[in-house]
């Protein structure tokens, strides 16, 4: 058994052994895991990719004379301003109000929440509008300004739902083309989408949540940010295979961090045509290796997670929990799948080479001392379902 305060002293001091996802299957594959769990002191999880749920929270400080914001909108794009004077929430999902792309050019979703976080990690300059209705300590009834982020106070990424563990595997058995969040899918079953990492994603590394928790210190986009709760939609009771690889969604994350700290090649504004628009995060976990089991569960490779393949033109919609078939994500990733006796041609929405270096950067980062680890303040459920919506009377 090994700590996370014995972990963080061999990092302070520069002697601490750190692989990645990847490096560490071949590595215990020569070593062997008894050997290996001695070694290695921290492997490096990550993932790129578009993460609808996500959002900021913006500080803008007090106009003169003061103003209690009622609507805004940043770069024409819909903030919600219910909390006090002069704080805003930016959805990721949110689209441009009355965008003429729209009406020239259906379901294209050119702009929206996404975007204008992306301009604003990026530094560049974004358009408040604000309206008021007046009070009398917060007289002003309209503001508009151009503004960086170094103009604000706080901005600060709060994603209600990332890294999801596990997740669908898109298909359209239908005779029309449909567009959805996993992309364009053809009539009669010919291509499929997915948007994982595989085998360098967070949580397919920790599927029982061991080590990461809420309070547990995370890369996120650049910046070192946390795990501050349970991820909407956290749903860790399910069917499950190796190493306890879940066969569908199963928990996420809540995350937040600094936008002012992040790098704008890992926060990216996404358009989803015929779905709407999103933000491409990108996300880096380390996993303390405390005993053998931890670092075992490390070594899950694409060929051992499994990833259900459900119709979005009919099953996905209607909710009817039909599952065509299970492939895993060697095969995905290799270009296409065998669904139902059919060849069918693969592609995914996530960067599998953007999480590479993301996991090569926080590996960097700690080996330098640059980056410690946090026990977590509480764990997350392994054991809870999820509600539907529930019906009219």
């Amino acid at each position: 058994m090994k700590t996370i305060e014995e972990i963080n002293e061999k990092i302070s001091s520069g002697k601490a052994v750190v692989l990645t996802a990847e490096e560490i299957i071949d590595y215990v594959d020569k070593k062997g895991a008894t050997a290996a769990a001695k070694e290695v002191d921290v492997v490096t999880t990550a993932t790129f990719g578009p993460m609808c749920s996500s959002g900021c929270f913006l500080n803008f400080g007090h106009s003169k004379p003061k103003m209690r914001i009622t609507e805004a909108w940043l770069d024409d794009v819909s903030a919600y301003a219910g909390v006090a004077a002069v704080d805003l929430f930016l959805g990721a999902t949110q689209l441009r109000t009355n965008d003429p792309a729209n009406i020239d050019y259906p379901g294209e979703f050119r702009f929206g929440g996404g975007h204008v976080m992306e301009k604003l990690v990026a530094r560049k300059e974004v358009q408040l509008f604000a309206l008021s209705y007046g009070t009398d300590d917060y007289p002003l009834r309209e503001k508009r300004v151009s503004f960086t982020i170094d103009d604000l106070n706080q901005a600060v990424m709060v994603n209600p739902r990332n890294c999801y563990q596990n997740y669908n595997v898109a298909i359209n058995a239908s005779d029309k083309p449909i567009y959805t969040y996993l992309g364009y899918l053809k009539p009669g079953m010919k291509n499929c989408g997915y948007s994982s990492a595989g085998q360098l994603s967070p949580l397919l590394n920790d599927p029982f949540y061991r080590t990461i928790g809420v309070g547990t210190r995370i890369w996120l986009a650049g910046a070192q940010g946390h795990v501050y709760a349970e991820g909407t939609q956290h749903s860790p009771s399910c069917e499950r295979g190796r190493l306890g690889v879940p066969s569908e969604g199963a928990g996420t994350l809540a995350l937040t961090g600094d936008m002012k700290k992040m790098d704008p090649e890992f926060v990216r504004g996404v358009s989803l045509r015929g779905y709407g628009t999103s933000l491409s995060v990108g996300v880096g976990i380390p996993i303390p290796v405390l005993d053998e089991e931890t670092l075992l569960q490390t070594t899950i490779r694409d060929r051992d997670i499994k990833a259900q393949v459900i119709d979005y033109s009919t099953d996905y919609p209607e909710r009817t929990g039909k599952v065509l078939a299970s492939v895993n994500y060697e095969e995905l990733k290799s270009g296409s799948v065998e669904i139902l006796g059919k060849k069918v041609e693969a592609g995914s929405l996530s960067s599998y080479a953007k999480a590479r270096k993301i996991a090569g950067m926080l590996q960097e980062e700690i080996r330098s001392g640059k980056f410690h680890l946090t026990a977590p303040i509480s764990p997350l459920p392994v054991e809870q379902g999820m509600k539907p919506m529930k019906e009219s009377d």
